[in-house]
């Protein structure tokens, strides 16, 4: 039997749950949350139980889905249980808190939330890449745009658009190439939505990096794009070209459609558009990919896909972009740390 502790009863927890719930592997699913009644909610939905916050039952392991600044206090509780942790991203919003937790960890395994290495499209990507038939490596663009702006609040309290949002997309160009990034050429600006401004933080950005094999990479993020939640990227080889996140509703039109430009969809089959409408409903089935890899995991049956160091890698590549944007020049990752 598996029992696996799924802490925290809020949006994540509830993915994490229910996948956990069909997955057959799992015998038994435990919620704990600081409202009880979420918990108890939870808990029925996905045919599981509960436990008093604080109170961990034994476990083959726990899925940690609470706010990035309760990352430390729990983990210096579940860490000495020595079971494999599952922690959404990011695992601290500062490099400091990241080493802490990193160090803490020793040889428990933790499994940070990066949901889009699971994400069919760009796994087909990875394959292409690793297996050499995309050739060399020329460029890699990767496109990320929220559909709806954040509140004010959270705007606050988000850590930034590159902490935030970029941070994605900062892991996908290292896990996808294979390297490490080198320097940072970042910009940010507020185009549209002042809440941003009074945070001091962009509603549009754009970086480019240049990873220690000289690969450009480029990326472009926006926090409002009326047409739907946009993630999608391409590879450009030697050999061939490739891109993920181009589907049926992928939110952007075709101008050679006409007049009337049509989405993709439209333009190619003819069928109605559903774009995204955000990020959950672009990942759901990548988050239900990870959430099987960890069971992987707590079986013993693969290695850690997504270790700590990659978090803080993206953290750290996440704060290099914030220097370059505000200083206006390149950042070294050496300067970093």
């Amino acid at each position: 039997r598996m029992r696996i502790v799924v802490v925290g009863a809020g949006r994540m927890g509830v993915i994490r749950a229910e996948d956990l719930a069909a997955d057959g592997r799992v015998d038994d699913i435990v919620v704990t949350n600081r409202n009880p009644a979420r918990a108890e909610e939870l808990a029925a939905r996905v045919g599981g139980r509960t436990s008093p916050w604080g109170e961990w039952p034994e476990a083959d392991a726990y899925a940690v889905t609470t706010a990035t600044d309760t990352h430390m206090e729990l983990l210096e509780q579940f860490v000495p249980l020595g079971k494999p942790l599952l922690i959404e991203k990011p695992l601290a919003m500062t490099l400091d808190e990241t080493d802490r937790l990193i160090d803490m960890s020793g040889n428990v395994t933790m499994q940070i939330g990066f949901q889009r290495r699971f994400d069919q499209g760009i796994r087909r990507i990875k394959e292409a890449i690793d297996s050499g038939r995309l050739g060399v490596l020329y460029t890699m663009t990767l496109v990320a745009h929220d559909k709806t702006p954040g509140s004010p609040d959270y705007i606050a309290g988000s850590g930034g658009t590159f902490r935030d949002m970029l941070v994605h997309d900062l892991d996908l160009a290292r896990w996808l190439s294979d390297c490490d990034i080198e320097t940072v050429y970042a910009t940010g600006a507020v185009r549209n939505h002042p809440d941003y401004a009074a945070a001091d933080d962009h509603d549009v950005v754009a970086v480019h990096l240049t990873m220690t094999d000289g690969l450009p990479v480029l990326i472009s993020g926006t926090r409002h794009d009326p047409a739907g939640h946009d993630i999608r990227m391409e590879v450009f080889g030697s050999l061939d070209s490739v891109s993920a996140g181009l589907d049926h509703r992928t939110p952007i039109r075709v101008a050679e459609a006409g007049d009337e430009p049509a989405y993709v969809e439209t333009y190619f089959t003819g069928a109605p558009a559903d774009p995204y409408k955000g990020f959950m409903d672009r990942f759901r089935e990548a988050f239900t990919t990870e959430t099987s890899a960890f069971v992987d995991v707590v079986r013993g049956e693969r290695a850690n896909p997504c270790p700590p160091r990659a978090s803080r890698a993206a953290l750290a590549a996440a704060i290099a972009c914030e220097v370059s944007a505000r200083e206006g020049r390149a950042v070294s990752m050496a300067e970093i740390g």
